[in-house]
């Protein structure tokens, strides 16, 4: 059990976290959610110690060992990957190391034998001579094949280090998890062994994560930053949801109960106060406004923005025709040709590991880059709207905000972009920052902003969802599923896919696998398995 009693955390005027006390007990599985810059990452930081709070204290219960999910790529990159994994278990690691230096020596003494004996029974004790095999099977089962176990880890990419560092962090059967984005560049396959492996876990897990199946899926309570403290809530992230919708609704109404109760004390008192026959009745009423006060009810702080996609015109029967198209990727290589029709209603979602494909293929759909071979044609009613996966360049100016946003519509009322604008967020002086210094999530709301202003009939989206929050996410969620046109996107959010794409396109190494259906159907259709397989003869399995 890991137990925080009245943890405050401040830097400088900004309060992150007052006389916070949370229990974590062992058998569950705890989501900690909220705005951006609420804390989430730096809460867990705490419960491992790596930040000590200004105040309160951290207590783990006496012999539990706690892991992390390290965030330091390059932190291991001098030692093997089996290594790594098994460096999560520190005592064991130790202990490994020490009886391996004992035996390596020429003059081997009687003390370095009565040494060699107390490591060989600790190292029994804590499963040592199964480590090597126990981290074989982590690292198998997050896709980190066995010809990589003997590599150091600076030789692999930043994905493959991830992957290792998470294995790390459930070594051993430890007693605490503490995971901060484990889902991060996890494919499908991965994502799945990770919510069996976490569903299965005996022990405690407390885990941040923007990925709403992912929460759904292993989370038995929900931690809620607002306010500079955490409320526990028990179920899963789609169950804090709703429930937390209900008690928003009930809060406006009650607030505005109370602001009309008050309105008609306060008349009272004005008709009356000057009455003395009613004197004593208006100071009274007085007293229970007094008691009234508004302010006794705080809503959530978090704020939503508004997605909303509106066409400006309707979709004709045509759409979009591709003939034998292939597009240059940036290591040098080419795409297969892909033919394909896209009809109106259509929300396809691409999938797939080659990540450089999709974005090549939405580039040269947009216009931003040429094709290598093919062609490609809009239909004639087609207005679309390109959301890249890289936007930097997009904000490389001085612009504000709001000059930004208006260099993409000829109405020159300001306040008609400010509107646009505040739904995203963006109110008063924040419309006026300048682009260039924003963060990336900021970026992303301003990129919204702008589809939105240019009412498109059909959407490119390459990963829209990089960078929100949770509450962005459900906003564009609901958008996409309430658009009347046309969307071809990719995205790492399942939920997302699940609840938009009506239609899958997959790209293997040998082609495509197009097909009408969800992405939960389609990771479910056995005909579909046994098609992936053949494209795939061994390559990397289905990633979004």
């Amino acid at each position: 059990m890991i137990n925080a009693s009245n943890v405050t955390l401040a830097y400088g005027e900004r309060v992150l976290f007052k006389d916070v006390n949370i229990k974590f007990t062992p058998g569950n599985c705890y989501g900690v959610i909220g705005a951006n810059g609420s804390g989430k990452s730096t809460l867990l930081r705490i419960l491992a110690g790596a930040i000590q709070p200004d105040a309160g204290e951290v207590i783990v219960s006496a012999g539990q060992r706690v892991a992390v999910l390290q965030q330091d790529q390059y932190q291991f990159d001098r030692y093997s990957v089996l290594h790594t994994v098994i460096m999560g278990h520190k005592r064991l690691y130790e202990a490994m190391m020490e009886k391996d230096a004992i035996y390596s020596k020429e003059e081997f003494t009687e003390a370095d034998g009565m040494r060699a004996s107390e490591l060989e029974g600790d190292f029994a004790e804590m499963g040592g001579w199964e480590a090597e095999s126990e981290a074989g099977r982590l690292l198998a089962g997050l896709g980190i094949a066995d010809q990589h176990h003997d590599r150091l880890m600076g030789e692999l990419d930043g994905g493959q280090k991830v992957r290792v560092l998470l294995a790390q962090a459930l070594f051993g059967d430890p007693d605490i998890v503490l995971l901060d984005e484990p889902t991060n560049n996890l494919d499908l396959e991965s994502v799945a062994w990770l919510e069996e492996f976490l569903l299965q876990f005996r022990n405690t897990v407390i885990v941040v994560s923007h990925d709403r199946h992912f929460l759904d899926r292993v989370c038995t309570h929900i931690a809620d930053i607002d306010f500079g403290t955490i409320t526990l809530f028990a179920g899963n992230y789609d169950f804090w949801y709703h429930s937390s919708q209900l008690v928003r609704k009930q809060l406006r109404d009650d607030r505005k109960r109370r602001e009309d109760k008050i309105a008609e004390l306060r008349g009272f008192i004005q008709r009356f106060s000057a009455n003395a026959a009613k004197s004593r009745q208006a100071t009274s009423r007085q007293k229970l406004i007094e008691k009234l006060s508004i302010d006794d009810i705080r809503p959530s702080s978090r704020r939503s923005p508004y997605v909303s996609f509106d066409p400006e015109r309707q979709l004709g029967r045509k759409v979009l025709q591709i003939d034998d198209l292939s597009c240059d990727l940036q290591d040098g290589g080419t795409t297969r040709a892909l033919s394909l029709t896209v009809n109106p209603g259509d929300k396809i979602a691409f999938v797939g590991p080659h990540h450089q494909v999709k974005t090549a293929l939405f580039d040269v759909l947009s216009g931003e880059r040429r094709p290598a071979g093919g062609s490609y044609e809009w239909g004639t009613t087609v207005s679309w709207a390109y959301f890249p996966q890289e936007s930097s360049r997009y904000f490389d100016c001085d612009l504000s905000i709001i000059e930004w946003l208006s260099r993409y519509t000829e109405i020159e009322e300001q306040t008609y972009v400010r509107g646009f604008l505040g739904r995203m967020l963006f109110s008063g002086d924040e419309s006026l920052k300048k682009v260039n210094v924003l963060s990336g999530g900021e970026r992303v709301r301003c990129m919204l902003s702008r589809l939105m202003l240019a009412r498109p009939n059909a959407l490119i989206l390459d990963e829209p969802t990089n960078h929100l929050d949770l509450e962005a996410i459900t906003a564009l969620n609901d958008a996409l599923s309430a658009f009347r046109g046309t969307i071809l996107f990719t995205s790492h959010d399942h939920k997302l896919v699940d609840t938009i794409a009506n239609r899958i396109i997959e790209f293997t190494p040998s082609g495509a696998i197009d097909r009408l259906m969800r992405l939960d159907d389609y990771l479910a259709s056995d005909e579909v398995r046994t098609l992936r397989d053949q494209h795939n003869h061994g390559h990397q399995l289905l990633e979004i």
